[in-house]
């Protein structure tokens, strides 16, 4: 089995040969790695698109409005990396419609690192089938045991406002219990406190 390292190592010298700059490269190692550390198909699908980006045209997206849209399939790596660029703008839009990307889970690598630079959760939509993005950290999605498509006809980018999973009502009792565990202070107690009996010789 391979290593991450490994993985890393290998998919930015490869994106380095396919004619991205080493700092694209770096990029591209960094979330390759990410997306097998979760189990997701990333070196079949950046292998399969540098194969087929020999022969097919695609279109390069380096302005994120709120609804993108292009005749040519949009390149992953160029989206993801405008993405990230843009991450201070493009998180002020409720969502972002994207249609038309080839071999989209290479751009959901890109969202993912997003995800953890704001610190928000993201929820994506390809073509109706969900994912959602937790800070980086993992990847949950029903697509795991379905063959990923290697063109997204339609993509929906939501991002997710941070809020408690559970109410109140719910938080006060289970604060109530943790209560039970605070000591009340002694006499005894406050003598044998950090400090307590030092003398003080100035």
């Amino acid at each position: 089995m391979k290593s991450l390292s490994e993985i890393e190592t290998t998919a930015k010298r490869a994106s380095k040969a396919a004619g991205f700059s080493w700092g694209e490269a770096e990029e591209i190692g960094k979330c390759i790695r990410q997306l097998e550390m979760f189990g997701l198909p990333g070196i079949k699908h950046l292998n399969s698109y540098f194969n087929d980006k020999k022969k097919n045209t695609y279109e390069n997206l380096s302005s994120i409005n709120q609804l993108n849209s292009s005749s040519n399939p949009y390149c992953p790596i160029i989206l993801g990396i405008s993405f990230l660029d843009q991450l201070k703008t493009v998180e002020n839009y409720e969502k972002i419609y994207i249609s038309n990307i080839a071999y989209p889970i290479i751009f959901i690598s890109f969202l993912s690192k997003s995800s953890e630079i704001i610190g928000k959760k993201i929820n994506v939509k390809i073509d109706e089938k969900e994912m959602l993005l937790n800070l980086n950290v993992n990847i949950y999605s029903n697509l795991l045991n379905i063959e990923f498509p290697k063109n997204s006809k339609n993509l929906e980018i939501n991002f997710i406002e941070n809020t408690d999973n559970f109410n109140e009502n719910e938080w006060k009792s289970l604060y109530k219990l943790s209560e039970n565990t605070f000591v009340e202070e002694t006499d005894s107690l406050k003598k044998g406190a950090a400090g307590a009996g030092l003398t003080d010789n100035d």
